[in-house]
């Protein structure tokens, strides 16, 4: 049983920089691809960035390339999303999923364990 958690959310001016951590408590974790999704008010989930298992391949939605960087540290059980010139369209609910498969994927259907969400609100 894998069970993400993740921590690092608040609240941001416009232009900052918010760094999010997952942490998953499994020996498995070094072999399954971890992605993050973000839920706004009134919105469906989205996807926004995924890594796969080894940390040597990584998608982003349009929205967010150049902005925000996926990275993981297998020997510590965790993926780290940082995120920079944050945008209030940005805002929203935080989540880490974690797949049983070795490679990304964008589709939140292929995920297998999701965490509680950290919320992330950058003011205009």
């Amino acid at each position: 049983q894998v069970q993400p958690v993740e921590s690092g959310g608040g609240l941001v001016q416009a232009g900052g920089s918010l760094r999010l951590s997952c942490a998953a408590s499994a020996r498995t974790f070094s072999g399954y691809a971890v992605g993050w999704f973000r839920q706004a008010p009134g919105k469906e989930r989205e996807f926004v960035a995924t890594i796969n298992y080894s940390g040597t391949s990584t998608r982003y939605v349009d929205s967010v390339k150049g902005r925000f960087t996926v990275s993981r540290d297998n020997a510590k059980n965790t993926v780290t999303l940082q995120m920079y010139s944050l945008k209030p369209e940005d805002t929203a609910v935080y989540y880490c999923a974690v797949a049983r498969r070795l490679g990304t994927s964008s589709n939140p259907a292929e995920y297998d364990y999701w965490g509680q969400g950290t919320q992330v609100t950058v003011s205009s």
